[in-house]
């Protein structure tokens, strides 16, 4: 069994694997003033909830996108299972090329989502991972990592709008009831839903223009379920991707 974290900005996401499976996955918040004690609370708690705390755990891995909680959580994991902890970054095997200007400085996150993805799906690829921010990878036919884009996610997009305006309240995601919205609510709604969801869709299409080929497109993070059922292309929704690239790297370094 190996227990495996992805923190992110936003959200951190838990989960167990054994023998290429996945035995649950669990999502919490970010909380980045938390002590290391406090998140060996938190992990124990979630591991109780699923019968698994007294589960011996051969290691563990982190991804992460938040460098002033790593070592903090890496030091929760490491007490509380008593087995090393491996950190995606540097000198970690990934199997994954990556052709960019400076591949030191793709995210964690991305590159788990991008191991996964190249062992799941066929290339050409299109990752699109929906968290605090919305970030799009791709991957060529040759299982190369390209590069992509990054783009404001929704919750940053809609507190924006509150922030900078004097009219418009703070809302949560929610799927409008229709494309013209009729109150201040609805328009809001149906603006940060089908907005993204068109700019995903033609994001797409520019992609495969430059790349010259049609493209499996893959989408992941907490977002995803609200936002793609709205996209015309046809993507794949794999919330458990990144967990599937941490269990695949955790494989290669062994």
């Amino acid at each position: 069994m190996v227990l495996a974290v992805d923190i992110g900005n936003s959200n951190i996401v838990l989960g167990c694997f054994e023998d290429q499976t996945i035995i649950f996955t669990e999502r919490m918040s970010t909380n980045r003033s938390a002590t290391s004690m406090e998140y060996i609370v938190l992990l124990k708690a979630v591991l109780e909830l699923h019968g698994m705390s007294g589960c011996k755990f051969e290691g563990g891995i982190i991804s992460s996108v938040v460098p002033s909680l790593t070592e903090t959580v890496k030091q929760a994991m490491t007490r509380l299972i008593e087995k090393p902890v491996m950190v995606v970054g540097p000198g970690v095997k990934t199997g994954l090329k990556i052709i960019t200007d400076n591949p030191a400085q793709v995210g964690s996150d991305r590159v788990t989502d991008a191991v996964a993805a190249i062992s799941c799906y066929e290339p050409p690829i299109i990752i699109i991972d929906m968290g605090t921010a919305t970030t799009i990878s791709v991957i060529d036919r040759n299982r190369n990592f390209l590069g992509g884009l990054i783009i404001p996610g929704i919750r940053i997009s809609l507190e924006s709008l509150s922030l900078e305006t004097s009219q418009l309240p703070l809302i949560s995601a929610e799927p409008p009831r229709k494309i013209i919205g009729t109150n201040t609510i609805e328009c809001m709604k149906s603006g940060i839903i089908y907005g993204n969801a068109s700019s995903i869709d033609g994001i797409i299409d520019r992609i495969e223009v430059t790349l010259g080929e049609p493209c499996t497109a893959v989408s992941t993070g907490g977002l995803s379920e609200t936002v793609v059922p709205f996209c015309r292309r046809d993507i794949t929704i794999d919330r458990q991707l990144l967990m599937k690239g941490l269990m695949i790297i955790y494989g290669k370094n062994q």
